[in-house]
């Protein structure tokens, strides 16, 4: 990975952080690690999403050693949607994918990924297999099938995805509030158009600290919160306009 302008970057790595000071650093360092080996230009943005446990300055630290990483802080706890529309929004790379800070994904899926969206258009990780708790894989469940009897078939996602930013500029998202749904909406929206969309299997590691923010009742609720204002935007007939040389192909 080298310097850049902002037109050469090729990739840009969010990293999604809130009060993760015990495991951002050694998450940077992979991440990093991993793009130095990439022969094309990268950025890292870590996304500090009002963090209150020393997260902050870490991160304000990392950036100062390393070119390649630049930090944005929330002002306040702004959720998995504010991450995303800010990591959105922040991107300059041709291609964007999103890491949490908690070190559970190995940096080593966005080289994985680089690799398979030469040939699509957006590139969606999936776990064959995941352990955690009866009670997260239960709110898990019912999230999923509540999505999918309100929103129809879904693509198969959960976790990392990959995407051409020029698909990402070429999609109007409507979606606001903390949870998933301007997640889902993109990947929706997508879906349904003329974009190849493929899925890759990925694996999770256990947590080195700290506690899972994902499944949890404050984030689930959330999220089921935006889906009938999700599904009354996807009836509208705002899409995305189809990437150049982009073609159908079916959803794993």
């Amino acid at each position: 990975m080298t310097q850049a302008s902002v037109t050469e970057i090729d990739t840009t790595v969010v990293v999604m952080a809130f009060n993760e000071v015990a495991t951002l650093p050694a998450v940077i360092e992979e991440i990093h690690s991993v793009l130095t080996r990439f022969d094309h230009p990268c950025e890292i943005v870590i996304v500090d999403d009002g963090s209150d446990d020393g997260t902050e300055r870490v991160a304000d630290e990392l950036a100062a050693d390393l070119p390649e990483v630049r930090v944005v802080h929330h002002a306040e706890n702004a959720g998995l949607g504010g991450v995303y529309r800010t990591g959105f929004a922040e991107a300059r790379g041709h291609y964007l994918t999103f890491f949490p800070a908690d070190g559970q994904f190995p940096a080593t899926i966005a080289a994985e990924f680089r690799n398979a969206i030469v040939e699509a258009d957006l590139v969606l990780g999936y776990l064959p297999s995941r352990s955690g708790s009866p009670v997260g894989k239960l709110l898990s469940w019912i999230e999923r099938l509540l999505y999918r009897m309100l929103l129809g078939p879904l693509p198969r996602f959960q976790g990392i995805m990959m995407l051409r930013t020029s698909l990402l500029r070429a999609t109007p998202l409507v979606s606001t509030g903390r949870g998933w749904g301007v997640v889902m909406e993109f990947i929706i929206r997508v879906s349904r158009s003329p974009a190849t969309v493929v899925s890759r299997p990925t694996t999770i590691r256990p947590r080195a600290a700290g506690q899972s923010k994902v499944n949890n009742t404050r984030t689930i609720l959330a999220n089921l919160r935006q889906l009938m204002d999700l599904r009354r935007a996807l009836r509208s007939p705002t899409g995305p306009r189809p990437p150049q040389g982009s073609s159908s192909s079916p959803h794993a």
